[in-house]
C-alpha cells in the first residue's frame, strides 16, 4: 500500500493502470464516488501488494523506513542506491520485508440525539474493527456526585461484538461548557467525591465499562493538586479489572501559564493513571483563523514535552477526524463549519481544481470563492497528514493514538491505520 498524489491529467483509471490495482479496489479504498473525479493534489492510498514503491512529493528515505517499519538504509541497499542519494518524484523503490508494531487506539462516541441516530451507532460498529477502546462520551458529573448519562442505544453490545475495552467518558460538563467552579465543587469536598466514585463504579457494573476516563477540563490552577489527590483516590477505588485514564490539554512545558494548562499536571496525573490521552488538536479551531487542526510541528513538540515526565507506554496521542472550512478573510467572533475528510475533498473537488499542502504543517488545504464572491479557506486531514501522525507515534514509540470522533468518515484514516500497525484488542 502506498500514497499517490494525484498530477495534472491523471485519472482513476490511469493510476490504477500504473500501479497494477484493479480500479475498483482504489476507489473503495478512497470512499471516491461517481463519476469518480480526482483532482491534482489529491492524495490517494493505492492498495499496492508488492514491495514496489513509487516516490511522491516530500518523500525521503528516513519518512519510507518509519512508514514501512524498516531502516532508511536498508531501502537505500535493497534499490540499489547511495542512502544519501536525492529521491526523484516517481522513482521505483524496493522495500525489504517490513514489520508492523502494537499500538492501542481509541475511538470517542458523542451521540447528539436520543435515541442515538442510526448511522452513529453504525459508524461505532464499522470502526469499532479498529479500536481497542470504544469510549462514551460523556456522562456529566454534577455538584452532589450524581452522574448524568448520555443515551446509550446499543453501544454496550456493538463495544463487546467489535472486543473493545468499553470506556466511559466523566466530564465536568455543565450547561454545555466544561465548568471550573462544578470541577472545585467536586475536587473540595471528600463526600461529594465519595458520592461521585460510588456513581462511577455502580455505571460500570451497570453497562460493563473497563476503563474509566476522566475527561475534567478548565480547572481552577489552584485545585492542580486536589484534582491528582482525586485520581489518585478514584485508582484506589476501582475494582480489580477497571483501569483509569484521564485526558489533557496539549502543553510544552510545565510551568505552562494560561487558564486550561496550569491544573493539567501531566507528571503528577502520569504517575496515577494507567495512560493519558493528549488533546494534540484545534490549534486551528472554529472560532480562531484558518490554520491545520493538527500541524505535525506542534504535535511533536507536546509529546517530546509529555515523554520528559510520562511513560511513553502511557501516551495516547490525540487525532482529529476532521477539518474546517473557514469564510475568508477572518472576523473576530465567527465560527468555521465543522467537516469530515471524505467531505472536505468533495467540497474541493466541486469548488477548485487544486489541493495544496503544507510541509511543515504536513496538512493539506485548499481556497475557493462561492458565487457570491465569498472566499473560503478549508485545511483538514487526508492520508498524508495521518501517516505524519503514525510515523511520529512510531519515532516516539508511545501507547497509539485516540480519535475524535468517530461518525466523521475517513476511510483512508483507517486502511492506513491496519497497514502500518497491529492493534491490540483486550475484550
Amino acid at each position: 500500500m502506498q500514497i499517490h498524489v494525484v498530477k495534472s491529467g491523471e485519472t482513476v483509471m490511469s493510476i490504477a493502470d500504473f500501479y497494477g490495482v484493479e480500479r475498483q479496489a482504489l476507489i473503495n479504498s478512497n470512499a471516491l464516488t461517481a463519476p469518480y473525479k480526482i483532482i491534482k493534489g489529491q492524495a490517494l492510498i493505492v492498495p499496492t501488494t508488492g514491495n514496489e514503491y513509487f516516490v511522491q512529493p516530500g518523500d525521503n528515505l528516513y519518512e519510507l523506513g518509519l512508514t514501512y517499519g524498516v531502516r532508511g538504509n536498508q531501502i537505500a541497499t535493497y534499490s540499489g542506491i547511495s542512502p544519501y542519494a536525492t529521491l526523484h518524484v516517481g522513482q521505483k523503490l524496493n522495500l525489504p520485508p517490513r514489520k508492523k508494531r502494537n499500538v492501542e487506539s481509541i475511538g470517542y462516541l458523542q451521540p447528539t440525539s436520543n435515541p442515538i441516530r442510526p448511522a452513529l451507532e453504525e459508524a461505532a460498529r464499522t470502526e469499532g474493527k479498529f479500536l481497542t477502546y470504544l469510549a462514551h462520551f460523556s456522562f456529566d458529573a454534577k455538584r452532589d456526585g450524581t452522574l448524568t448519562e448520555p443515551p446509550i442505544g446499543n453501544i454496550p453490545q456493538i463495544a463487546k461484538d467489535n472486543r473493545n475495552i468499553y470506556m466511559m467518558v466523566v466530564s465536568n460538563l455543565e450547561g454545555g461548557n466544561f465548568s471550573t467552579s462544578l470541577t472545585t465543587d467536586i475536587l473540595q469536598s471528600q463526600a461529594v467525591q465519595d458520592n461521585l466514585i460510588n456513581n462511577i463504579i455502580a455505571t460500570c457494573n451497570k453497562y460493563g465499562f473497563r476503563d474509566v476516563n476522566i475527561d475534567f477540563e478548565d480547572i481552577a490552577a489552584t485545585d492542580r493538586v486536589a484534582y491528582i489527590n482525586f485520581l489518585s483516590k478514584l485508582k484506589s477505588r476501582l475494582p480489580q479489572g477497571i483501569i483509569l485514564s484521564a485526558t489533557l490539554v496539549p502543553k510544552t512545558s510545565s510551568n505552562q501559564k494560561g487558564r486550561y494548562y496550569e491544573a493539567h499536571d501531566y507528571a503528577g496525573i502520569g504517575k496515577v493513571v494507567d495512560f493519558v490521552v493528549i488533546m494534540t488538536y484545534d490549534w486551528g479551531w472554529q472560532g480562531g483563523p484558518p490554520m491545520a487542526v493538527s500541524p505535525i510541528d506542534q504535535v511533536r513538540r507536546v509529546i517530546n514535552y509529555a515523554k520528559t515526565v510520562i511513560n511513553p507506554a502511557k501516551i495516547m496521542m490525540g487525532q482529529n477526524l476532521y477539518g474546517f472550512d473557514w469564510k475568508v478573510p477572518f472576523k473576530q467572533g465567527t465560527m468555521a463549519k465543522a467537516l469530515s475528510a471524505e467531505g472536505a475533498t468533495n467540497l474541493a473537488i466541486q469548488m477548485t481544481n487544486e489541493i495544496f499542502f503544507d510541509t511543515k504543517a504536513r496538512a493539506p488545504y485548499f481556497r475557493y470563492t462561492e458565487s457570491n464572491g465569498q472566499k473560503h479557506e478549508v485545511w483538514f486531514e487526508d492520508a498524508r497528514s495521518i501517516q505524519a501522525k503514525f510515523n511520529l507515534i512510531k519515532e516516539e514509540n508511545i501507547r497509539g493514538i485516540s480519535y475524535w470522533k468517530l461518525g466523521l468518515p475517513f476511510i483512508q484514516n483507517w486502511e492506513l491505520l491496519q497497514a502500518n500497525f497491529n492493534i491490540v484488542k483486550r475484550g
